[in-house]
């Protein structure tokens, strides 16, 4: 070898991390710049493989085979994770957080890392940043709504974690969990009436062709986390693990900013293509969804958000 060259590090280790939403969506777009910019700040120690379009499973599945050993991550809502720590399920409370700023601020808490440790502990599960942000949940239906009551009676698919079915249930509808891979034949069929995504999701996944309408209620910003399984994530040495994790909030930054700057779009996208966008008086959903912080027992967590943000 020539004199004053190195060779790159063998692979310390490699993660294999999967996302159930397109290459082309702002979280596709980050794990592509995370993969380059942690194989370059560690020199090729520690090797990103990303899956897109649920090559790997669905978001479940991939937390599973985390969970049981597997070099596997994935962009997961956190509320996924509140099986294991409840507190976590606050990042998906309904109204809660106004920005992507008030989310990403709460997420590098003492307080909320310290609900991340436990979940190391609890779940096998290391969530190396929780700031990747998929834009505001809004409601796509068929029929037009305005109030809670119109949702009476409706399908609605929504995430199957506790926080998110009891926020559609309070808002009216009837949640029906189902894997995201699923939805646009669901709605194409039937099976279900409804769905609740944020813009970037209706256009990656092309629901605009199977609903006649997009109600803007925000009723959830959608906040995931990058998270990776504690058997692969204890192979990387502490120096390269600090790298990893400043890196995956700096591109969870990143991706953020994509989202906010592509929702826009998306939104005007799906309106071209015939879809009905409209506007919403919040204040009946906001006082339907006061029920879900009692019935979860989220009341101190939403205390411990409003005291970081400082209102």
């Amino acid at each position: 070898m020539t004199a004053g060259l190195s060779l790159p590090a063998a692979a310390e280790t490699t993660l294999r991390i999967g996302t159930v939403l397109a290459p082309n969506d702002p979280m596709g777009q980050g794990l592509d710049k995370f993969k380059a910019d942690v194989e370059k700040a560690t020199n090729g120690e520690v090797v990103i493989e990303v899956f897109h379009n649920s090559q790997l499973g669905d978001t479940t599945e991939m937390l599973d085979q985390a969970r049981a050993g597997g070099n596997v991550g994935t962009v997961t809502d956190v509320a996924r994770l509140s099986s294991f720590v409840p507190s976590l399920a606050i990042m998906s409370a309904p109204f809660l957080f106004d920005t992507y700023e008030e989310a990403d601020k709460f997420a590098l808490s003492d307080a909320y890392l310290g609900w991340g440790e436990e979940l190391k502990q609890k779940a096998g599960l290391v969530m190396l940043a929780s700031n990747w942000y998929q834009g505001a949940r809004h409601a796509l239906t068929q029929k037009p709504i305005s109030s809670p009551a119109d949702l009476k009676g409706v399908r609605m698919r929504t995430i199957g974690a506790p926080v998110w079915i009891e926020t559609i249930r309070a808002m009216g509808a009837e949640p029906t969990p189902i894997a995201w891979g699923e939805v646009y034949s669901a709605l194409q069929l039937g099976t279900i009436d409804a769905a609740e995504a944020q813009p970037t999701a209706i256009k990656g996944a092309k629901l605009y062709e199977v609903i006649k309408n997009v109600t803007l209620t925000g009723h959830i910003q959608l906040v995931t986390a990058l998270v990776v399984g504690a058997d692969a994530w204890d192979q990387i040495s502490p120096e390269n693990q600090k790298i990893v994790r400043d890196l995956a909030v700096e591109d969870g930054r990143y991706a953020s900013g994509l989202t906010i700057e592509l929702g826009e779009k998306a939104l005007a996208d799906v309106a071209a293509a015939g879809v009905t966008v409209s506007e919403v008086d919040l204040a009946p959903f906001k006082e339907a969804v006061k029920s879900v912080y009692s019935m979860l027992e989220l009341k101190s967590e939403a205390a411990i958000v409003n005291k970081v943000l400082g209102r």
